[in-house]
């Protein structure tokens, strides 16, 4: 007989500094941009920017069409690693983001799908904060025929894995 998968029993675990090695990579569900989105992002962040709010503008554009915003873009790629049971392990341990840097390529549209590819890249202890280390995460976003959008780099802080006594 087949015990069934349980899924939280897994995620009631916790990865800490000390468990990621530099150069793993997991991918995160796909979402596609919608022009609600667009126009929530817009209300929400105060961007009326016509490129992303004006059709008849956006058709003289050299992109020929509405974009959306590069922050909902990077805002999106957020909750899809939210998503990913990985970075759901790393709840208990991650104590802050610290640092974010991105890059824009090229644009994303309504109705594009996006996903994220996610690679831990270096770790470094903290020296000023005992028993944590800083780890960047590298986030990939590429639309569905695989170009990417945008590259970004996340620095959180994680706790240490405590030692057993």
């Amino acid at each position: 007989m087949n015990t069934p998968f349980d899924l939280d029993e897994h995620l009631d675990r916790c990865l800490y500094f000390d468990d990621l090695v530099p150069g793993q990579t997991w991918e995160s569900p796909r979402r596609t941009v919608t022009e609600a989105d667009v126009v929530q992002f817009a209300g929400l962040s105060g961007d009326y920017n016509a490129l992303h709010t004006d059709a008849v503008f956006a058709e003289s554009h050299p992109f020929g069409q509405r974009a959306a915003h590069g922050l909902l873009i990077l805002a999106i790629a957020s909750g899809l690693t939210t998503r990913m049971p990985v970075y759901r392990l790393m709840d208990g341990a991650r104590l802050a983001l610290t640092e974010l840097r991105c890059r824009w390529r090229t644009p994303v549209f309504i109705g594009e799908t996006i996903h994220v590819e996610l690679r831990i890249g270096e770790k470094v202890h903290s020296s000023k904060r005992p028993g944590t280390g800083r780890v960047v995460m590298h986030r990939t976003v590429k639309n569905q025929r695989s170009e990417i959008v945008a590259e970004s780099e996340w620095t959180a802080l994680l706790r240490c894995r405590p030692e057993v006594s």
